[in-house]
């Protein structure tokens, strides 16, 4: 079991109150980095359309601060369409190793242009071309047809600069809420939680029964 109160959690405390959620994530997901096997950005995302079921798969947090947490996809995706239609969504980070999760919500908005544009340039190439040539969610024939796909993009942009696609963009989630969770014995877990009234309002500090 991981000592909390080093890692910045008092478990009989709680966070410091004059800590934000922000830096007491930063320290998290900075111990996760050294801990985590694969991928400790890896993210669950839930979106919901107009009047659909909610949706959920694995995305790459790609960057955070302040306003919020930031990742980027094809925006003609499923994920896509249903943010267009609710600029709302929901995410929740695990770490099985650290036994511990931190999960936010809130409403999306869009990044700017210069934002998905500096994102993308630091893509590895092979993932730029993968980007043009993705039709990401829609059917696909076979393996064959993608392969295709990829090797018409790779000769369409040579060994010229890769631009980003106009249909690739990023989105951040502005949080209401985050909730930091801690396995504890007999799943009395520890559960903390910021919340606010909207992205530019004051955080309030509580704790949930297990």
């Amino acid at each position: 079991m991981l000592d909390l109160k080093a890692e910045g959690i008092d478990a009989a405390k709680g966070p410091a109150a004059e800590e934000t959620p922000f830096e007491l994530f930063e320290q998290w997901i900075t111990e996760a980095g050294r801990q985590e096997i694969n991928d400790p950005n890896a993210m669950a995302l839930a979106t919901a359309g107009e009047d659909a079921l909610p949706d959920v798969r694995m995305v790459l947090l790609k960057e955070y601060d302040t306003e919020g947490f930031v990742f980027f996809t094809n925006t003609q995706s499923n994920k896509g369409a249903e943010l267009a239609a609710n600029m709302q969504a929901s995410a929740v980070l695990h770490w099985k190793s650290m036994r511990r999760q931190v999960r936010f919500r809130g409403p999306v908005e869009a990044v700017t242009e210069a934002e998905a544009d500096a994102y993308f340039v630091s893509r590895a190439p092979d993932s730029r071309i993968g980007a043009w040539a993705s039709r990401q969610s829609r059917p696909l024939g076979s393996r064959r047809e993608l392969d295709e796909a990829v090797a018409r993009e790779g000769a369409r942009f040579g060994d010229s600069e890769v631009p980003r696609p106009p249909y690739w963009s990023g989105y951040r989630i502005r949080p209401t809420y985050i909730e930091f969770w801690s396995d504890r014995p007999f799943r009395l877990h520890d559960r903390f939680v910021f919340s606010r009234q909207k992205p530019e309002g004051p955080w309030h500090l509580g704790r949930l029964y297990p």
